[in-house]
C-alpha cells in the first residue's frame, strides 16, 4: 500500500519570510486596540459586514485596490472554560486560495498546528480539490516538528478513513512497512497459521477471514536505550463475529482499527523527532469475520500468557489479540508500555466521543499523561482500574472469560482484562478511544481521527528528548 497525498497538507507550510497576506486572530480583549490601529476604510468595511470577534466569525478586508489585503478572524474569550485552542483550524476551510501569515497572535505554533490539521482532506476516492489556503511559518516555530506532526496525524486518519475492502491485515501491515522504510526501523510478522501456537488468542479471532491475521513487530532506536512499546488494537472491520453486530454497529467499524493507526501515528511521531529511546509497535491485525472456523460463544481459547480464556462475546475480540501482544511486549519488561484501542461503547457512554479513558495504576505516570493532553491539545480523562471488578470477569471453566455479561463497568473490566496480561510491567497505560470525529470541529474533520498519538509524542519528548 503506497502511502496517499494528504491533499493541502503534504507540503507543510511555506517558508517564513514568504510574502503573505496577514490573518489577525482577534480575542475579544484585543479587539479594540486591534481595530483602533486599521486604517478608516478597513474599519468601516469591518463595522459593515457586522464582524465582532466571536469564536470562528471571519472578516476578509479588502486594499486600495479592492484585493483582499487583511483577514480577521474570532477566538472569543480565549481565557474562558470551553474555548477552542485549535480554534484557527477552521480557516483553511474559509479563506480563498493564496499565502497567509499570521498576525497578532499569542500563540503562534498552536495556530499552526491547527492550520495544518484543519487543512487536511481525505481524497482518496475523489477528484481533488484545488490547492487552498496555505500558512506561512511563523518566525520562532518549530516549523518542520509542526508539520512533522501534521503529517503523522494525517497518516493515521488515511488508515481510518480508508474502507476495509481497501484496508485490511496486509495492508496494515503495509503501511507499518513503509513508515519502517521511511525511519530506519526493522519489521517482523508473524503470519496465518504461524500464530496458532506462540499467538492463540490473534490466531483465533482471525482465522475466519479470508485474509490471513497477523502480528506485525516494528523496532527502532539504540538496543541500550530506554523500551518504550507502543500496541494498536488492529481490526481492520468487526462484524462482531458470531455475535453478529446489528447493521447499524457495523456501520462504521471500519475504523476499529483506529488504536493501531493511533499507534502508527504516535511512532511516526517519535521516529521523526530522533528520540533517544528503543521503540517497539506491536500491531495485532486482524478482520473479525464470520465463516464455518470462527471462533464460537463458550469456547475457550489458549493464550501466549499461560491463561485460558472463556469467550464469553465473539464480539469482545479486540482485547483478546490485545492480550497476546500485551504478553509479548510484558516479557521484555519495557520501561513504559502503552496500548490503544477502541475498546468499547462504555468508554464512549461515559466520556462521550471527544474523550478518550485512559487507565494506569502509576499517580505519578497519571499526572504526567494529563498534562501531556492539555499541552499537546490532545485531552483525555482518567479512569480507575478498579480491582474488585475484575471478579466480574470470572469463569466457572476457564482462568476468565473476556466479557464482564453484566451492562455495568464495561471500559474498566476490559481494562482489567488486559492488565491480567502484563502482570510484569508496572508503567502501562491503556487508552480507550474513539478513532473518529462524529461532525466536523476546528482542526478536527469530520471522520477518522488518531486521538492521544499526539498526547504520546508530547509525554515521549519530555521523557526522552532527542539526542
Amino acid at each position: 500500500m503506497t502511502e496517499p497525498a494528504h491533499h493541502h497538507l503534504a507540503a507543510g507550510l511555506l517558508p517564513a519570510g514568504t510574502p503573505a497576506i496577514p490573518v489577525s486572530l482577534v480575542s475579544t480583549t484585543d479587539w479594540p486596540t486591534l481595530e483602533s490601529g486599521l486604517d478608516a476604510p478597513q474599519r468601516v468595511y469591518a463595522a459593515a459586514v457586522g464582524f465582532a470577534p466571536k469564536p470562528g466569525q471571519v472578516a476578509l478586508l479588502p486594499g486600495p485596490d479592492g484585493s483582499l489585503s487583511r483577514v480577521l478572524f474570532g477566538l472569543g474569550e480565549t481565557g474562558a472554560a470551553g474555548h477552542d485552542r485549535l480554534l484557527a483550524g477552521k480557516l483553511p476551510g474559509l479563506l480563498p486560495p493564496g499565502a497567509y501569515a499570521l498576525a497578532d497572535c499569542a500563540e503562534p505554533a498552536e495556530a499552526a498546528l491547527a492550520w495544518l490539521l484543519g487543512a487536511y482532506r481525505f481524497e482518496r476516492y475523489r477528484k481533488p480539490g484545488p490547492e487552498g489556503a496555505r500558512l506561512v511559518a511563523p518566525d520562532g516555530v518549530d516549523a518542520a516538528g509542526i508539520a512533522r506532526i501534521a503529517r503523522a496525524v494525517a497518516l493515521g486518519r488515511d488508515l481510518v478513513n480508508t474502507p476495509a475492502n481497501d484496508l485490511g491485515p496486509a495492508e496494515i501491515e503495509a503501511a507499518a512497512r513503509a513508515l519502517a522504510a521511511r525511519h530506519g526501523a526493522t519489521v517482523a510478522v508473524v503470519l496465518g497459521e504461524d500464530l496458532a501456537r506462540d499467538f492463540p488468542l490473534i490466531h483465533a479471532v482471525g482465522v475466519a477471514s479470508p485474509r490471513p491475521p497477523r502480528l506485525i513487530d516494528l523496532t527502532w532506536g539504540p538496543v541500550d536505550g530506554p523500551r518504550v512499546t507502543l500496541v494498536g488494537k488492529g481490526v481492520a472491520f468487526d462484524t462482531g463475529g458470531l455475535d453478529l453486530k446489528p447493521s447499524a454497529g457495523m456501520l462504521l467499524m471500519k475504523k476499529d482499527m483506529g488504536g493501531a493507526a493511533a499507534a502508527l501515528s504516535a511512532a511516526d511521531m517519535v521516529m521523526g523527532a530522533g528520540l533517544r529511546l528503543r521503540l517497539r509497535l506491536l500491531i495485532p491485525a486482524v478482520e473479525n469475520a464470520v465463516s464455518g472456523n470462527a471462533f464460537r460463544p463458550g469456547d475457550v481459547l489458549a493464550s501466549r500468557a499461560g491463561l485460558t480464556v472463556e469467550v464469553g462475546n465473539t464480539d469482545a475480540e479486540g482485547r483478546l489479540i490485545l492480550a497476546d501482544a500485551l504478553a509479548l511486549a510484558d516479557a521484555e519488561d519495557p520501561d513504559l508500555l502503552i496500548d490503544f484501542a477502541t475498546l468499547t461503547g462504555a468508554a464512549r457512554v461515559a466520556l462521550g466521543p471527544d474523550l478518550p479513558a485512559f487507565f494506569t495504576e502509576d499517580d505519578a505516570l497519571a499526572g504526567e499523561i494529563a498534562a501531556a493532553g492539555l499541552a499537546a491539545i490532545d485531552p483525555v480523562w482518567r479512569m480507575p482500574l478498579h480491582a474488585p471488578y475484575a471478579s466480574l470477569l470470572a469463569s466457572k471453566v476457564a482462568d476468565l472469560n473476556n466479557v464482564s455479561g453484566g451492562p455495568f463497568a464495561g471500559a474498566i473490566t476490559a481494562a482489567l482484562f488486559l492488565r491480567r496480561f502484563a502482570p510484569r510491567t508496572k508503567r502501562h497505560v491503556h487508552f480507550d478511544l474513539y478513532g473518529w470525529n462524529p461532525a466536523a470541529k476546528p482542526g478536527r474533520p469530520e471522520g477518522g481521527e488518531v486521538q492521544t498519538a499526539r498526547l504520546v509524542h508530547h509525554l515521549l519528548t519530555a521523557r526522552y528528548a532527542a539526542a
